[in-house]
């Protein structure tokens, strides 16, 4: 076999040719080539001196892109387009560090390897070809009888499998290598689920420094300098900026949302009256990720949605529809199909509830005059009589490099990556847009990146470890206190002592807890102490608490014996990925990466205004 897919090799490496020379006439004829030093050649990062081309990253970039927008059936931000750059790149630094390890460790395959692959393990993209399907299923005699034609040859396909598995079967064995003897055993397993599931409730008191540094606390300029050669690397920033920031929502009415709510009925109707679930879900559903495998949520363990889906959907039989039910995201109809223990196998579809034609109109009028008055200007003026002519107001925040922009808890497309893309103090950014209206931002500050040094930090520092002093002379007044509630009740003691005390929501060890948070030393102290006792001052890095145990549910035994075998596969997954993770990243650590991004991007830029 391997002998017909080399004698094909002469027409794949044609196609290749002509391909690339077509992509490199478009790629000289847009300008970039000669207006700035990029070539083909040139290498977007070095590993370990192994070279990753810049248009081999572009090319990933491109795969990627394409990828999430058909699956999200719609053009992307620029936030999620620096984010799949940024994947596209470190996924090809995986790439070279794991071909670099598989070369030392003398991982080789064989023609007979390949063959065996190729016949009995066809690639996933191979097994959803239609027309490899029997009855809705992928058939294995079908496929093969496939490889044995003259077609398979003739149009590639065997040499397209072999160049696939001499890539990909060197990466099975090293992972499989690295993931052997990783097996959860029956107690490891038991820790981890009362991890999840052992539920206790709290009454607590917290302490914390005030909102202004002690300012008799006095912190040296040696006890600076030891933290800032300590933590160096923990002290590197991200780039951050201050914009302007204005928006036009898109602002919703209960007329809208009724609308949504009876379109929700409609196709509730239509599937009791004889409709696949599946079908509509594809053909209406708002979840595009979803949609496309007919509404289909997969199996999984309670708390994965929001707590509005998670109740409506705890109260359905299997087979059942639910009403319409309202969440943050629109309208869903909810199928439970199968419920064994904690796991629940669902499909949904989503209606969004959007704006009425007429008043959608209005408001995309509005923002069509904001971007001509404003819009992608290098006049800061222009951005402020912009306003005063719609009668919008700006609002002014921070920016983190890497991060989307959030206004008031609303996150802001693209705004992020528009300013880190090399915008200069005083420009307007383009309109952006998502569900919930238009933005349009003026760059006011912009401060880069990088490690910075002890002169720029040293206040930071100063504060921090103001704060850590302050943290620790709490608990000496926390310990009077929490004699006091020994002595009577907490309750008591906050009154006497003028300190409020709460109630926490029943949490597990992995939650998140609103006043105490998470995975601390409060927390652990929840599971430690019996139930009704008074702890003493438990200190955390933001605060010092006093916490009594007020009810503890231990997790049931007999649940977990029900689901341990798919409780374990879940676990020897999450397992195999955190050891392959944890490998990659000491390879990274122990690399030498130069990255160049930065420096061919400001290329670009160049080119682009050149």
């Amino acid at each position: 076999m391997l002998s017909a897919m080399r004698s094909s090799a002469k027409y794949i490496w044609l196609l290749i040719f002509l391909a690339f020379v077509g992509g490199f006439l478009v790629y000289e004829s847009s300008g970039l080539f000669g207006r700035a030093p990029i070539t083909p050649s040139t290498a977007v990062a070095t590993v370990n001196g192994d070279e990753i081309l810049y248009t081999t990253w572009q090319r990933a970039i491109q795969q990627l892109q394409q990828q999430q927008e058909q699956a999200s059936g719609r053009s992307l931000s620029l936030d999620e387009q620096d984010r799949l750059a940024n994947q596209a790149f470190d996924q090809l630094v995986d790439d070279i560090l794991l071909d670099q390890e598989i070369k030392r460790r003398g991982i080789a395959i064989t023609d007979q390897d390949i063959e065996e692959a190729a016949k009995y393990n066809p690639p996933p993209q191979v097994m959803q070809s239609p027309d490899l399907q029997t009855n809705g299923q992928f058939d294995i005699e079908k496929y093969q009888r496939y490889l044995a034609s003259p077609m398979a040859k003739q149009n590639g396909t065997l040499y397209q499998l072999e160049m696939y598995y001499r890539s990909e079967l060197p990466k099975e064995i090293l992972n499989e290598q690295l993931v052997a003897g990783v097996y959860p055993s029956d107690a490891q397993l038991w820790s981890a689920y009362r991890d999840s599931h052992d539920t206790a409730q709290v009454t607590y008191a917290v302490f914390r420094p005030g909102t202004t540094p002690d300012p008799s606390i006095k912190i040296s300029d040696d006890e600076v300098r030891a933290y800032y050669d300590s933590h160096k690397k923990e002290l590197e920033r991200a780039g951050h900026a201050m914009v302007s920031v204005t928006q036009i929502p898109r602002v919703v009415s209960a007329a809208d949302s009724a609308a949504a709510y009876a379109h929700a009925l409609e196709l509730r109707k239509r599937i009791l009256g004889g409709e696949k679930f599946e079908d509509v879900a594809k053909s209406e559903s708002a979840d595009s990720g979803s949609a496309v495998n007919g509404g289909d949520l997969g199996k999984g363990v309670k708390g994965r949605f929001v707590p509005a889906f998670e109740l409506a959907a705890s109260q359905l039989k299997p087979g059942d529809i639910s009403q319409p039910v309202l969440t943050q995201f629109g309208y869903h109809l909810i199928r439970v199909d199968s419920r064994v223990g904690d796991s629940v196998a669902m499909h949904h579809i989503l209606l969004r509830i959007a704006q009425s034609d007429s008043a959608a109109a209005l408001v995309d009028r509005k923002a069509d005059s904001l971007s001509k008055l404003a819009g992608q200007s290098d006049k800061p003026q222009r951005f402020d009589s912009a306003l005063k002519v719609l009668h919008l107001t700006a609002t002014k925040a921070g920016v983190v490099e890497g991060q989307p922009l959030t206004v008031n808890g609303k996150v802001i497309p693209s705004v992020s990556a528009w300013v880190f893309r090399g915008a200069k103090p005083g420009e307007t950014s383009d309109l952006y847009d998502d569900d919930n209206g238009y933005y349009l931002a003026r760059l006011e500050s912009v401060t880069p990146g990088g490690a910075l040094s002890l002169d720029v930090l040293k206040e930071d520092i100063r504060v921090k470890l103001v704060h850590d002093a302050e943290i620790k002379r709490l608990v000496e007044p926390v310990t009077k206190f929490a004699t006091a509630a020994a002595g009577s009740s907490l309750e008591q003691a906050g009154k006497l002592l003028n300190t409020p005390v709460a109630q926490s929501i029943p949490f597990a060890r992995v939650t998140l807890v609103p006043g105490i948070g998470r995975v601390n030393e409060a927390i652990g102290a929840a599971f430690a102490l019996p139930v009704g006792a008074i702890s003493g001052p438990i200190q955390t890095t933001d605060a010092v608490y006093v916490i009594r145990v007020d009810r503890r549910v231990d997790a049931d035994k007999a649940a977990f014996e029900k689901d341990k075998q798919l409780y374990r596969q879940q676990q020897l997954r999450m397992l195999q990925q955190g050891r392959v993770r944890d490998f990659l990243a000491n390879l990274r650590q122990a690399a030498k990466i130069k990255d160049n991004r930065k420096d061919l991007q400001a290329r670009e830029r160049h080119a682009s205004t050149d």
